[in-house]
């Protein structure tokens, strides 16, 4: 694959412009063009998240603005919910890659399934996910991968959580080099 256009999407709680989003945009970098985004109702200070649809066309729009900038191929990657939102975008939109880190199966809260989008893309998906995260229980996501058609990959942090932290006892950077090369690699594989 020629350098991608990445459009990076973040989760529910946090912008942008939070020290995770910034350093993950800093190493996706290394792989293409980064174009971060912000959700409606982060720009606009809220809390609550827009209902899907809003967050679907807020996507769409930046994806849109950024085209014009970068032709290559288009990946989203994301952060929690900003990877739940790019998979429905990538059922509206012509995209090579999708890249989820942290993908949230489980709503907080209900623990309501959140398989559908899931088992509908035909985009090849890389899910990074934390042995800790709650959202998304490995064995669980283990059956849904397999009722999957999309081409689908997983990448396992041990002991990671929601965000791909893990203990303290252990050197964080060489996780995160794990996982920028899982990224690389498999952005490899695309045509």
């Amino acid at each position: 694959m020629e350098a991608p256009l990445i459009v990076f999407a973040p989760g529910a709680g946090a912008p942008s412009a939070s020290d995770w989003m910034q350093s993950w945009a800093r190493r996706l970098a290394a792989l293409g063009t980064v174009v971060p985004l912000d959700y409606g109702y982060q720009l606009q200070k809220r809390r609550r998240p827009d209902a899907l649809p809003i967050l679907v066309a807020r996507h769409r729009e930046v994806i849109g603005e950024a085209r014009r900038l970068h032709p290559g191929p288009l990946v989203l990657a994301g952060k929690s919910m900003g990877s739940r939102v790019g998979c429905h975008v990538s059922l509206e939109e012509e995209v090579a890659a999708l890249v989820c880190f942290g993908y949230p199966l489980q709503a907080a809260g209900t623990g309501k399934l959140r398989d559908e989008v899931l088992l509908q893309l035909r985009t090849p998906v890389l899910f990074i996910q934390g042995t800790k995260d709650p959202l998304c229980p490995l064995p669980l996501l283990e059956s849904v991968r397999a009722r999957m058609t999309a081409r689908n990959e997983l990448h396992v942090v041990a002991g990671g959580d929601h965000s791909l932290r893990i203990s303290k006892r252990l050197p964080q950077e060489s996780v995160d080099d794990a996982i920028l090369e899982a990224v690389r690699r498999f952005l490899g594989t695309i045509p």
